[in-house]
């Protein structure tokens, strides 16, 4: 299973960088053709804006995977460890919930405009919409992983809480680390 989920990994990183790379290269040729050439190419603002669009839903992706999107922990780390469990199965069960409801409204979205073509590149706006559904699943998939890892492994529940230091904590972490540095000499 580590395999697997490095793979994946690894490439969503690459559709990013990729998509990225596409985007950049298409919005300065643009603004080079323009400003040098006096033309430019129709297409390229809406495609790096669709682009656009499936890089930060992909980073959503990524950005779970990795626990990395804000959160406000004050509370939690005075939880004991059984609350703490509570609380993340009820804060996931809520996320499962919301990507529910997003994948509910992006397939919709989808089937609405898949008839539907953007006016420069002549794609199907299902495809801007279907990265909702994409993930929705993807984050779900996620989600329903950490669950079941922190119920019934044997990995704690701070490991998927964002248990970071906060501004004071490092502060003082600091001044502990320079007061023994001092101390030593």
């Amino acid at each position: 299973m580590g395999k697997v989920s490095k793979s994946l990994s690894s490439l969503l990183d690459v559709v990013m960088a990729v998509s990225l790379a596409i985007m950049a290269i298409l919005v300065f040729g643009n603004v080079v053709l323009r400003y040098l050439f006096n033309s430019g190419i129709t297409w390229s603002e809406e495609m790096s804006r669709f682009l656009f669009i499936w890089l930060i839903f992909l980073g959503a992706i990524g950005a779970l995977k990795d626990n990395e999107h804000l959160g406000v922990d004050m509370f939690v780390k005075r939880l004991s460890p059984l609350m703490k469990k509570v609380v993340f199965v009820i804060t996931n069960g809520l996320i499962l919930y919301v990507l529910w409801l997003v994948l509910d409204g992006s397939w919709k979205m989808t089937l609405i405009n898949i008839d539907s073509k953007a006016p420069a590149t002549g794609l199907p706006l299902g495809y801007v919409y279907g990265i909702g559904i994409v993930m929705s699943i993807c984050m779900a998939i996620v989600v329903v992983s950490n669950l079941y890892r922190v119920l019934f492994g044997k990995e704690s529940v701070d490991e998927f809480i964002r248990m970071k230091e906060s501004e004071d904590e490092m502060l003082a972490s600091i001044e502990q680390q320079q007061a023994a540095q001092g101390g030593g000499r």
